[in-house]
């Protein structure tokens, strides 16, 4: 039951990040950060704006994926890797991913 909580709450996660916050979903489109497999975004531009973005996106996932953690006795990188792998797996055609090469790459 537990398990099944945390998972929920997983998903939520990723589905509340991007339908709530459209600037994610503004930069996501113009390419300015993309979705990396450890459940982090990065930024591609190098200016304030997707620096704050980042930071802030990047900010709450922490805080939601320690809470996933706790609740089901695990790490807190190994919750972040399975929604890393969600929402590299989710991200929209052209939209911006890291591969396990670390290497940029557009969604086709």
């Amino acid at each position: 039951m537990k398990a099944l909580s945390g998972l929920i709450l997983l998903s939520c996660l990723i589905l509340s990040h991007s339908a709530a916050a459209l600037t994610l979903e503004q930069a996501r489109a113009q390419g300015q950060v993309g979705e990396m497999l450890n459940g982090y975004i990065a930024a591609r531009s190098d200016d304030d704006a997707t620096r704050a973005l980042v930071s802030q996106i990047n900010a709450g996932r922490e805080k939601e994926y320690q809470q996933v953690a706790q609740q089901n006795g695990l790490r807190t990188a190994d919750v972040a890797a399975i929604a890393g792998q969600k929402l590299v797996d989710r991200a929209k055609s052209g939209e911006y991913v890291r591969g396990i090469n670390g290497q940029w790459m557009k969604k086709p």
